[in-house]
């Protein structure tokens, strides 16, 4: 979640906003910020590779900027049938641009965030290299079925 630019616009536009960071002191900061702005921004310090999501709990995920691949499954797992991923973080071709994140742990390679969900039902998706290079996706989990038996 970071210092919550996210969080505090869906906050303003009325959703329920839940942030997760393992930094508390970025969490604070968040929470603050929301609050003096008259904004509900609930916050939890936690890695999530240790404490994971609730499991069908949340009706949209965002993430920006961020790319933690063992996380993609949990991100998955968390969104309720018919919930929305959206998801923007770096490609390996910001290299070229001499800034940002360099280390390919941090770096997407062509087209792997579009198959990072699989199953999902793909709204839009989008990669570009300026004014930075980063790629960009919405998908809806999809509802399940109902058994007439």
């Amino acid at each position: 979640m970071g210092r919550g630019r996210h969080a505090r616009l869906l906050a303003a536009l009325g959703a329920k906003v839940f942030g997760v960071d393992k930094s508390i002191d970025a969490l604070r900061a968040a929470r603050e910020a929301a609050s003096g702005a008259g904004q509900v921004v609930r916050v939890w310090c936690a890695d999530l590779t240790s404490a994971p999501l609730p499991s069908e709990s949340f009706e949209l995920i965002v993430v920006s900027r961020y790319l933690q691949r063992d996380l993609f499954p949990a991100i998955g797992a968390a969104l309720a049938p018919g919930g929305v991923v959206l998801y923007e973080t770096f490609t390996a071709a910001q290299r070229a641009l001499g800034v940002g994140p360099t280390s390919p742990d941090h770096l997407l390679e062509p087209g792997e965030l579009a198959g990072r969900f699989p199953g999902f039902e793909q709204l839009f998706y989008e990669e570009v290299s300026a004014p930075e290079a980063v790629a960009r996706l919405a998908a809806r989990k999809r509802q399940r079925a109902f058994s007439s038996s």
